[in-house]
């Protein structure tokens, strides 16, 4: 069987190891000058391309990137910088948050092709490929005397790129037609940074807006799912997981947020599946059998009371939005029995 590249690689997820970043910028201090940076372009489905960049241009490559995200962490080590996984806490003045590329579905996906089909990357020509679909940036950074590459990341909005036809440029105190095909203008902000198997992220608004992550609802489904392994007994298809199910599924997610697994049993799950004519399955142990995604949507759909029977018609409903259905009330306020 193929090796599916936008699949996490298990054996990184069991391997995993938490990377230091003062260390990493201390180590950094000494190739700052000498590091070969590769920039690509990442378009909204997430489609890669490889940039030609011009020698002249090369030399601003380092301060763009690298620079201010040195200053600022060698600067946090003496200021008192702390580092936080995402699921300890929110964003707040002194720390930098950190998470694991692997849940980043998007991120993963991009840096394996950068790791296993690049060869694959097309050179973007503006003839050929859409400016305006353009997301995002890529670089990827590496030196000889590094032991992998690291990645920095940052938002590309629509405001940075000046097409040829829309723009003028002043020179000497006159409009003229601007005379290229188009101009980006690099985000000089802190965004994302990948040390191996790990994201840092200084700005959480830019990792939801580039790879559609948000970082607390995601925290919250850890949790939820969790809860739910504590709670059911279920049985999944060989190698799957209720995480890797979960994983980049936004709509689950955010189902996941008001889901209360304690409330639910066993039991009652089962029944009222069974009622309803859901054909949700069972082993011959009674754990629920989840052996696809429609499964796991059947399962966490029961769980946030998404399935109703009408006793009007007899008929049954997925419900897509509900609002609960407030008894009236008199008009001293209180509810009419």
């Amino acid at each position: 069987m193929e090796q599916d590249i936008l699949a996490p690689d298990q054996a990184e997820i069991d391997n995993y190891q938490e990377t230091d970043v003062f260390a990493w910028a201390n180590n950094l201090v000494q190739y700052k000058d000498e590091l070969k940076i590769e920039l690509f372009l990442l378009n909204k489905n997430y489609v890669m391309y490889k940039t030609v960049v011009d020698k002249e241009l090369k030399k601003q490559l380092e301060p763009l990137f690298v620079d201010d995200i040195l200053e600022f962490v060698l600067n946090g080590a003496e200021t008192g910088l702390t580092v936080r996984g995402f699921e300890e806490a929110e964003a707040e003045e002194g720390v930098l948050q950190r998470t694991h590329v692997f849940k980043v579905e998007k991120a993963r996906e991009t840096l394996n092709w950068l790791k296993t089909q690049e060869h694959e990357i097309e050179i973007f020509n503006d003839e050929e490929h859409d400016f305006k679909r353009i997301k995002g940036l890529v670089a990827r950074v590496s030196h000889s005397g590094l032991k992998q590459p690291f990645y920095v990341m940052k938002v590309l909005p629509p405001s940075q790129v000046m097409r040829g036809k829309t723009g003028w440029m002043l020179r000497e105190g006159k409009f003229v037609p601007f005379d290229a095909d188009a101009a980006l203008r690099i985000p000089g902000d802190n965004q994302l940074l990948v040390l191996e198997q790990d994201m840092y992220v200084f700005n959480q608004t830019k990792l939801k807006q580039l790879f559609q992550y948000d970082a607390k609802e995601a925290s919250i489904a850890a949790k939820k799912v969790a809860a739910i392994e504590a709670n059911f007994r279920l049985s999944f298809a060989e190698g799957l997981t209720l995480q890797s199910l979960v994983a980049g599924k936004r709509s689950t997610i955010k189902k996941l947020q008001d889901i209360e697994p304690e409330q639910h049993t066993q039991e009652d799950v089962i029944a009222h599946a069974e009622d309803l004519d859901l054909g949700l399955m069972t082993d011959d142990s009674g754990a629920i059998i989840i052996m696809d995604g429609k499964d796991l949507d059947k399962f966490v759909n029961i769980l946030n009371d998404d399935y109703v029977e009408s006793a009007l018609t007899g008929q049954k409903y997925e419900i897509i939005r509900k609002r609960l259905v407030k008894p009236p009330k008199d008009e001293a306020g209180d509810p009419i029995a």
